[in-house]
C-alpha cells in the first residue's frame, strides 16, 4: 500500500516491559467499560502460526464441549491481583494434559474493552486444574481474559483452542481513544515500521522492521521459540487473533526485518501486540492496524 501502508496500516508503540511484568509501563490507561459481543467462532483456513484460524476469534467462552470457567467476576483495581480458571473438558471434569505450545502449556491475555491494559502472562497449574494467572494492576473498566490451549487428551487432543471471559473491574472510568495512525513509531530507542497491505479475510505478507539509531537490529533474541510474538484485537469486539514470524531462529541474531503469515477476518481498526527481546529484556509495540 504505497498509498495504502499510509492508509491502511496504523501503527502506534505504547509500551515495553519485561517478561516479569506482563501489565507493561505504559500501559495502564483508564477506560471507560465498552459493550463486547459475543460471538461464535470464525472459521478461518490453516494459516501457519495463527491461533486465528485454528482456535476462533476467541469471543466464546465454550466450543467443541470445552468451557473456560471462572469464580471471579470482577477484579480490584490498582493493584496485582490473580485471576483464577478451569478448562473444563466434554465430560465436564477439569482438563489436565495440555500440549507445550511455544514452550507453553497456557497463553492467558488480559484487555480492557477499549484495547489497552495488555497483558499476556503464563499462568501456574495446581493438580486438580485450576489455573491462577497473576496480573498486574488493572485499572478500572471491563475486561476480557483469554485462554490459549492445546489439549494433550479427549476428544480436542491437537487441537488449538482460544476461550475468554468477561470480567469487571469497579471505579472511576476514563475513555482512552484508539491512537491515531502512523506507519513508524518507537519504543525504547527502538523503531518499528511496518509494511503490507492487508484485506480483510485475505492472507497477506506483513513486514516488521526494526532499528536503532538509524541501524539496523540483528540481535533479536528469541522469545518464545521465535523472534516476535504478534497478538491482535479488534476494535469494538475484541476478537482474538494470534500471528508468528515466518523467520527461521538462528539464536540471538534475528533481525531487522520479520516475516509474517497475516489474515484478519474483519475489517475495521486492529489493535496489534508485538513483543520481541533484546539484551534480555522484553519490548512491547502496540500497533493500530487498519484493515480494508
Amino acid at each position: 500500500m504505497a498509498t495504502g501502508t499510509a492508509a491502511v496500516l496504523a501503527l502506534t508503540l505504547a509500551a515495553c516491559g519485561s517478561d516479569d511484568d506482563p501489565a507493561m509501563p505504559g500501559m495502564r490507561h483508564n477506560a471507560s467499560p465498552e459493550a463486547t459481543r459475543s460471538a461464535a467462532p470464525g472459521a478461518m483456513g490453516d494459516m501457519p502460526g495463527m491461533h486465528q484460524a485454528a482456535g476462533g476469534n476467541g469471543l466464546a467462552g465454550a466450543r467443541d464441549g470445552y468451557r473456560l470457567d471462572s469464580p471471579d467476576s470482577t477484579l480490584t483495581a490498582g493493584r496485582r491481583t490473580a485471576y483464577r480458571f478451569t478448562v473444563t473438558g466434554p465430560d465436564g471434569r477439569p482438563v489436565t494434559s495440555f500440549t507445550l505450545d511455544q514452550t507453553k502449556r497456557m497463553h492467558f491475555y488480559a484487555i480492557r474493552s477499549d484495547l489497552t491494559g495488555f497483558q499476556h502472562v503464563h499462568p501456574t497449574m495446581a493438580s486438580d486444574g485450576t489455573w491462577t494467572a497473576g496480573l498486574s494492576p488493572l485499572a478500572s473498566g471491563a475486561w476480557r481474559m483469554f485462554a490459549a490451549f492445546t489439549p494433550d487428551g479427549g476428544r480436542g487432543k491437537g487441537k488449538d483452542f482460544v476461550l475468554s471471559r468477561t470480567v469487571t473491574v469497579p471505579g472511576t472510568v476514563t475513555r482512552t481513544p484508539l491512537p491515531a495512525a502512523t506507519t513508524s513509531t518507537e519504543a525504547d530507542g527502538y523503531t518499528v515500521t511496518v509494511k503490507g497491505e492487508l484485506m480483510a479475510g485475505m492472507a497477506h505478507p506483513l513486514t516488521v522492521r526494526i532499528t536503532k539509531g538509524g541501524k539496523p537490529v540483528t540481535d533479536l533474541q528469541p522469545y518464545l521459540d521465535t523472534y516476535a510474538h504478534l497478538t491482535a484485537f479488534h476494535e469494538g469486539d475484541a476478537a482474538f487473533a494470534h500471528l508468528h514470524p515466518t523467520t527461521e531462529v538462528h539464536g540471538d541474531h534475528g533481525g531487522p526485518e520479520l516475516s509474517f503469515h497475516a489474515e484478519l477476518p474483519s475489517s475495521g481498526n486492529w489493535r496489534l501486540f508485538l513483543q520481541f527481546r533484546t539484551g534480555g529484556r522484553l519490548h512491547t509495540a502496540a500497533l493500530t492496524l487498519r484493515v480494508g
